[in-house]
């Protein structure tokens, strides 16, 4: 199954996107057959043809992708199915007019249009109600039973319930002491105790034990769990089975053994040369894209409150090495004058101006210059204050390992979890965070840009 560092991509996802990409062919090909002014069979030899064919199955599938078409949330409701895909081929239309506005040889001829858009939509539509009516893309096959009810576990379980595409069945948990055999932690209840897992799992069926244990020294039925392992089920502690579904690495129990014995944390020379060399040339790369609209915004921050222009802060970086970071000013002057104090939604220091670019993140074009010079890398954890660092490593398990990479312009936590506005919002992002530093690569990179993109253009996670 393809992976994003150690993040599985789900297998129903993946059948998404190779059904939806055979429909839009076949749609082409059908509007093809019947518009075409040449013989079908010739232009089906012609390489042109079938590189537009690939290219507007490529703008399809990413104006999918962009209107949340894989997000199961989306998927599996039919009120919402019906809007996003009218929303995602009307983008997919208007991007498809423009390009063929600037390069008329890459079009299929409007005729061709005409019939597949119509096509696309009734294909597209017909498979994914279909699927869902035969209970394709919900419903689980792995059994899964929880043994232990730590918080991690019980976390774990409802992102479970809430993803019907990682095609699991929690079946429920064990308790300790058995002591609470009924009790309801999320939907399935406590079905025994420690003692009783093979019997368990012998009469459910298990196919995966999840070890989520509140104390492990002393608690851990070894010999159990040894003849459920070699009896062919699969057993995994919570952290990784977080890690693999989630990508994050919850920090509850996390123990320092874990993450010495873990794989991942690799930094070779090659990938942080490639990855240094990656941030030099996207950034020259985003400069000469926004260098028209840098002036036009920092006359509307002049018009709107004044001077100054630029935005300059001390955050931590790599090596808890301290550098100035560099921002359009989205805030009132002297927005901090009681102290550091976390930004919250709506916040009222900010002014006009800066709620347009927080939405855009235009705010955030002056970073550039900051990953031009070292300080910074255009993934990464995002950079945080001297004072909110020193208070967070006093409060937060593993909090410093977060320095042991340069920070990000955007990161695995910027895309992934909320804004973060308090002690519990920062350890959730750490857990996004150490995911990132434990599978760090260029490909890992490349899909947070993606993602990001997605995150800039639909306006979301911005106060």
């Amino acid at each position: 199954m393809p992976k994003i560092g150690t993040h599985e991509v789900p297998a129903r996802t993946l059948l998404l996107v190779g059904v939806d990409a055979v429909a839009i062919v076949l749609a082409l090909l059908l509007a093809t057959a019947t518009r075409a002014a040449n013989p079908f069979p010739e232009m089906m030899l012609q390489l042109s043809m079938w590189t537009k064919i690939t290219l507007v199955t490529v703008v399809c599938g990413l104006s999918l992708y962009f209107n949340d078409l894989y997000d199961f949330q989306v998927v599996l409701h039919r009120e919402n199915l019906f809007v996003h895909m009218m929303q995602a081929l009307g983008v997919a239309c208007l991007m498809l007019a423009l390009l063929f506005y600037v390069s008329p040889a890459s079009s299929l001829g409007r005729g061709i249009a005409l019939v597949a858009a119509p096509l696309i939509l009734t294909l597209l539509l017909s498979w994914r109600m279909s699927a869902n009516a035969a209970n394709l893309l919900s419903g689980g096959d792995e059994r899964v039973l929880v043994m232990g009810t730590g918080e991690a576990g019980i976390s774990l379980v409802r992102h479970i319930l809430a993803h019907p595409e990682y095609n699991m069945r929690v079946v429920g948990f064990l308790d300790e002491n058995g002591q609470d055999i009924g009790k309801s932690l999320v939907n399935p209840k406590i079905i025994g105790g420690f003692e009783n897992v093979e019997e368990i799992v012998a009469q459910e069926r298990i196919d995966r034990v999840i070890l989520s244990l509140k104390e492990r020294r002393g608690s851990t039925p070894v010999k159990q769990l040894l003849n459920v392992k070699f009896g062919g089920v699969r057993v995994e502690d919570v952290h990784s089975c977080f890690e693999r579904l989630h990508g994050r690495i919850p920090l509850e129990r996390l123990s320092p053994s874990w993450l010495i014995l873990s794989d991942g944390f690799k930094k070779s020379r090659l990938l942080l040369a490639a990855k240094r060399s990656m941030d030099v040339l996207a950034s020259l790369a985003i400069l000469i894209v926004v260098s028209p609209l840098m002036p036009l915004i920092m006359l509307a921050i002049y018009l709107d409150s004044g001077r100054p222009i630029l935005f300059r802060q001390t955050r931590v970086g790599y090596k808890d090495r301290k550098f100035e970071l560099l921002k359009f000013r989205t805030m009132v002057r002297d927005a901090e004058r009681d102290g550091p104090r976390w930004a919250v939604q709506s916040d009222s220091r900010i002014t006009r101006i800066g709620r347009i670019l927080r939405k855009t993140r235009l705010d955030e074009i002056p970073q550039v210059f900051n990953v031009l010079r070292g300080e910074m890398s255009l993934v990464g954890p995002r950079p945080e204050r001297p004072y909110f660092c020193a208070l967070l490593e006093k409060e937060i398990p593993f909090y410093n390992l977060r320095h042991s990479i340069r920070p990000g312009l955007t990161g695995w936590a910027q895309v992934r979890f909320r804004y973060g506005a308090n002690l519990d919002d920062a350890k959730g992002k750490l857990e996004f965070d150490l995911f990132y530093v434990k599978n760090m690569s260029l490909f890992v990179d490349c899909a947070i840009l993606f993602e990001t993109a997605k995150v800039v253009i639909l306006g979301r996670g911005a106060h």
